[in-house]
């Protein structure tokens, strides 16, 4: 995966002067009439530099839209360079190493999936009214379980769109009060099943994993898991995250449901060492 630079044409590429004008070589079709003075525009180099100052501003922006784009791809991309091959020992003392940015992500107090002993921890700040987390979790997420079953776990925290989405709030509490009853992530595979999510579909999930129906409802409709919700997503936010899912592995940021193989390049590039 290759991500090309995009950059505008240096100044030295420019011409002191451009002369935009008809010629019959431009306009085959033209009399061949000498040139009226009066209909031409000669650009000249200070006037080349003032053009290309806003573009450049423009591009730069263009390139740099998202907080995480900057880094995200370039960073996938070092790591599954790193994974596929490395390069020549004279070439390694030549050329410097590419430092790929981490960022230091707590797991605050969130429910955690897998041995703490594994040496990757994927943290995931998600929504669980968002299609895209919904099918990460269905599709991605057993495939990265069964491939590193012991050298994975993975972190939830939330980050609820409310703006999109009406019951992500409901839904993280009342997965967080499942976890109250150290049923979170059977609660958590529930809420991504692809049902309706809302009061009514939460207690008939407490119900099918014979949680003790009364302190789940009374969690529920205490609100007290909510301050726990919205403190993920105001950090998150204030972090730079903007949209879900959003994941850091081992402080590596990869935005939206990636297929299995980045997050494969990734952690075989971090078992190997090999991702500075």
């Amino acid at each position: 995966m290759n991500i090309e630079e995009i950059l505008p044409p240096t100044p030295e590429e420019v011409a002191d002067e451009i002369l935009l004008e008809t010629s019959p070589e431009a306009a085959p079709e033209a009399e061949p009439a000498a040139l009226d003075k009066s209909k031409t525009m000669t650009f000249k180099r200070s006037h080349v530099y003032a053009a290309l100052l806003p573009l450049a501003f423009v591009i730069g922006l263009s390139v740099g839209y998202l907080f995480w784009g900057r880094t995200t791809e370039a960073n996938i991309a070092q790591a599954a360079e790193a994974a596929q091959q490395a390069p020549p020992q004279a070439a390694q003392a030549e050329a410097a190493p590419q430092e790929v940015r981490r960022y230091d992500v707590p797991e605050d107090d969130d429910p955690v999936w897998g041995s703490d002993d594994a040496p990757i921890t994927i943290i995931e700040f998600s929504d669980y009214e968002c299609p895209y987390c919904q099918k990460w979790h269905v599709q991605i997420w057993p495939q990265i379980q069964a491939a590193y079953p012991d050298q994975v776990r993975l972190v939830f925290r939330d980050f609820p769109l409310t703006q999109l989405h009406a019951n992500a709030v409901s839904a993280a509490a009342a997965a967080n009060c499942a976890n109250e009853q150290d049923a979170y992530w059977e609660f958590n595979e529930l809420l991504f099943s692809g049902q309706s999510l809302n009061k009514s579909t939460y207690a008939q999930f407490a119900s099918d994993l014979n949680l003790e129906m009364e302190a789940f409802t009374e969690c529920l409709e205490s609100g007290r898991q909510n301050d726990e919700v919205m403190a993920d997503y105001e950090y998150a936010a204030n972090l730079g995250v903007s949209s879900t899912p959003t994941f850091f592995v081992n402080g590596i940021p990869v935005v939206g449901a990636q297929p299995f193989e980045v997050f494969q390049q990734i952690i075989e590039a971090e078992l190997a060492g090999e991702v500075p």
